[in-house]
């Protein structure tokens, strides 16, 4: 098949679209994130379809946590993952699970705090505290 100039646009132009489609993250929705020593919230409302994993640092200056759920996810999938100052996973859970829970026991420091979404639509909600 011979390559014409008009062969070579439309498949430029088929690229260009294609690569132009990146996937609907968090920061489109201005998400109200307060990190403090000890009070960790992330509140954004109106998602649609959205598909992100954040990451933020926490510090925690004791060994467990309080996490507060109360999101409402129409929607997707979105878990929160907490990781104390060694790596180790203190706590999972899907956050369409309204609540108060407690974390396992870890080692203080700065704890990782990861949030894993795919196609949410819907509004998300949480706090995450020293106990």
């Amino acid at each position: 098949m011979k390559t014409t100039k008009a062969n070579f646009l439309i498949i430029f132009f088929g690229l260009l679209l294609f690569s132009s489609c990146k996937k609907n993250d968090l920061a489109a929705f201005q998400p109200e994130i307060i990190n403090n020593p000890d009070s960790f919230s992330l509140q954004a409302t109106g998602l649609d379809k959205v598909t992100d994993k954040l990451t933020y640092t926490f510090s925690n200056s004791g060994t467990v946590a309080n996490i507060d759920q109360s999101c409402v996810i129409s929607n997707g999938t979105a878990t929160l993952t907490i990781e104390d100052s060694q790596g180790t996973q203190v706590y999972t859970k899907d956050l369409s699970i309204d609540g108060s829970f407690t974390s396992s026991t870890g080692t203080s420091g700065n704890w990782t705090i990861t949030v894993d979404l795919s196609k949410v639509e819907g509004d998300l909600n949480f706090t995450v505290q020293k106990a």
